[in-house]
């Protein structure tokens, strides 16, 4: 009866207390497993309501017209009336905006801003910007147009304004500021040697020269820096753009500009300009060979000044250097017997003359006029590989990299080399690279009998310290000098383009292999009574033809 009657009292018993009973009487393990599924799945209901009340709050979808407008009529609004923070807490990059809004202010002296914003597309707010640039008691109107885009905002999908710098002024790039102050050096009006201005008008080869005189002079010259409003480059965005590099937009003040007097000749440099017309590569300067003063240079490319700065193989123009130095060593003598064979084997490269030509049983002073490159190279296996550079560096003042002309030039580059790229330098391939202004220089030394360092604003203007060489040539290597480099002029290569100049006078052609080009660099260096000249046309073929009348023109007017 206890049996049955608890029997019943189980069945008297709610069907959902036992069932729940019968779950814990049948395991622990039961009941375990129970209370974990029946955990994860609160948990998770838990989750969905919170997630669920989160997508709420995250807005998406395109932007409301009202979003856009509402967003950038608070930008513009807090940036007109000077609150950079709330400006900046109406965009998706605050830190940023505050920065260069900022500056916009402090560092640029922009004031009185007024901003209109133009009609919303696609959420792109156009707008424009009234304001005034002051700078102590200087001031100017600005005015230009920019734009903004609202976006969601990363997280929260608030209505932003997209930052960038391109915001603020539309030529800003990010990382760039905007100042407004001195205009760096003062401009500087540079004088020839008779004291007529020099301007890119008359001499359009001078736009290089010019901005290099401003910047090495500006400081010194007398004058006074304008007043303009610049972007400051951050490095960031474009990179061909470096950090540090400036664009102005707008000048409030020009300077005054100082004055700085040159060596140029104008009548010389307007002869120069002409000779280089109508050749993008052609290049030309005169010196003064008794005092390295520069009377012209000329660039038929107005973009890089090759006259100056030019770092070219100068080719057989280098064997005048190799030939003093083999003079000096008594591996050559004038009109002694010298080996100009077809073809010369040192180093493992095989050299050879143009056209293959040969001279058999001819004198130095034949292979010099006719640029025999095998007379030369077959003198390599007597020299040491420092040989070429000292003979450059101790006699002709190059490869020092010591010059001081007044505005920048390359000097000129002799390496040491062994074997094979040693015998290409002797005749102005392998390392050796020059411009007009070196080899100008190299027959000036010829002339003069010394170095003289060239020179475009005279030392005295700035005390500084010209270049110098460490000895000269003796008499008798300076005057077979004289005599090879006179032969080639009236009889040898040079012939040609020397015709009717006349008087004391000297030169050497060359011609410069360069990879990838179908004809050679040109050169052509000579002298003239006290003047000296270099040319060079790029991709011209041999110089006698291309540089040669360059260079023989100017000349002929220098008298």
């Amino acid at each position: 009866m206890v049996s049955r009657r608890g029997a019943g009292e189980r069945r008297r018993t709610k069907p959902a207390v036992i069932g729940g009973v019968a779950a814990v009487l049948v395991a622990g393990v039961g009941f375990g497993a129970y209370a974990v599924y029946g955990g994860e799945a609160e948990a998770e209901d838990t989750a969905r309501t919170r997630s669920a009340a989160a997508q709420e709050k995250v807005k998406t979808g395109p932007l409301t017209a009202t979003e856009v407008t509402g967003t950038a009529e608070r930008f513009l609004t807090a940036w007109q009336q000077g609150d950079v923070t709330a400006a900046a807490d109406a965009t998706d990059d605050a830190e940023a905006a505050k920065s260069l809004l900022t500056g916009y202010t402090k560092d640029a002296r922009i004031k009185d801003v007024t901003l209109t914003a133009g009609t919303p597309a696609e959420g792109k707010v156009p707008f424009s910007v009234k304001a005034t640039v002051a700078y102590e008691e200087t001031s100017k109107p600005l005015t230009y147009d920019s734009a903004l885009t609202v976006v969601r905002r990363d997280g929260d999908g608030e209505p932003r304004v997209d930052w960038h710098a391109a915001v603020v002024h539309p030529e800003l790039k990010d990382g760039d500021k905007l100042v407004t102050g001195k205009a760096g050096d003062p401009p500087v009006k540079a004088l020839d040697r008779e004291g007529g201005e020099l301007t890119t008008d008359t001499y359009p080869s001078l736009g290089t020269v010019l901005d290099s005189l401003r910047e090495k002079y500006g400081d010194k010259a007398g004058g006074s820096p304008g007043i303009e409003l610049r972007v400051v480059r951050g490095g960031e965005g474009d990179k061909k753009e470096k950090a540090g590099a400036e664009k102005t937009l707008l000048e409030l003040s020009k300077g005054t500009p100082g004055t700085v007097k040159t060596t140029l000749d104008p009548a010389l440099q307007a002869a120069a300009e002409k000779q280089v017309d109508g050749k993008k590569q052609a290049s030309v300067v005169l010196l003064r060979a008794s005092t390295g003063e520069i009377l012209a240079a000329a660039n038929g490319g107005h973009g890089f000044n090759t006259a100056f700065q030019g770092s070219l193989a100068p080719g057989s123009t280098m064997k005048v250097i190799t030939a003093s130095m083999l003079l000096e060593k008594d591996l050559a003598s004038v009109n002694e017997q010298h080996p100009c064979p077809k073809y010369f084997t040192y180093g493992g490269w095989k050299f050879q003359n143009d056209d293959e030509f040969e001279i058999k049983d001819g004198t130095f002073k034949a292979s010099f006029a006719r640029s025999c490159n095998t007379a030369f190279i077959s003198q390599a296996p007597e020299l040491k590989d420092d040989d070429l550079t000292k003979q450059a560096k101790e006699v002709f003042g190059l490869s020092m990299d010591n010059w001081s002309v007044g505005v920048s030039t390359f000097d000129g580059r002799v390496p040491v080399q062994s074997q094979a790229q040693m015998a290409a330098s002797l005749i102005g391939q392998g390392g050796v690279r020059m411009n007009p202004l070196n080899m100008a220089s190299v027959s000036a030394t010829v002339k003069s009998g010394s170095f003289h360092q060239p020179y475009l604003v005279a030392p005295s203007v700035d005390g500084r310290k010209l270049a110098t060489a460490s000895r000269t040539m003796s008499g008798a290597t300076l005057g077979a000098l004289r005599e090879l480099m006179s032969y080639t002029a009236a009889a040898g290569t040079a012939a040609e383009a020397m015709a009717g100049v006349g008087g004391d006078m000297g030169a050497k052609t060359g011609s410069a292999e360069v990879d990838g080009q179908e004809k050679p660099n040109g050169w052509f260096t000579a002298y003239r009574g006290d003047v000296a000249a270099a040319g060079v046309v790029q991709q011209g073929g041999h110089g006698g033809e291309t540089a040669g009348p360059i260079v023989a023109a100017l000349l002929k007017q220098a008298g």
